[in-house]
């Protein structure tokens, strides 16, 4: 269930923290770089834990992702998602771009030019809407 597990289990980690006394809740912050950053995008904007988030060359949009990875990839999400394009509604539902508008909090994207596994159009598209959305 990525997407889900991986967000759930960073939020636990974060609140725990907090629950603590570790952690200021007003203070929390995430980031993580290619699948990690996929779980930053997606806990930014699946739920309300953290402040801020840095995305390294994160996923945005799992759809645009199944058609655009390089050949030794092509059908990794099948098995971290479901099959593409059977499954098309489910990429849609994990894919932090289609939830731009629950994003409320300072995002940094960072991208590579010439990164062959996450293209860069999953930070510039990312960019671009955030950008619209103000």
């Amino acid at each position: 269930s990525w997407g889900v597990t991986d967000v759930d289990d960073v939020c636990a980690g974060a609140e725990y923290l907090v629950q603590e006394g570790k952690a200021d809740p007003k203070r929390l912050c995430i980031d993580g770089g290619s699948a990690g950053g996929y779980t930053t995008l997606s806990a930014l904007a699946f739920r309300n834990t953290f402040q801020a988030g840095t995305s390294l060359y994160g996923i945005g949009d799992l759809t645009l992702l199944a058609g655009d990875t390089h050949k030794f990839e092509s059908r990794y999400l099948d098995g971290l998602v479901g099959e593409y394009p059977q499954e098309e509604a489910l990429y849609k539902q994990r894919s932090p771009i289609e939830s731009v508008d629950t994003f409320d909090c300072p995002i940094l994207l960072l991208q590579g030019d010439e990164d062959k596994v996450v293209p860069p159009n999953q930070a510039e598209t990312m960019h671009e809407v955030l950008k619209k959305k103000g």
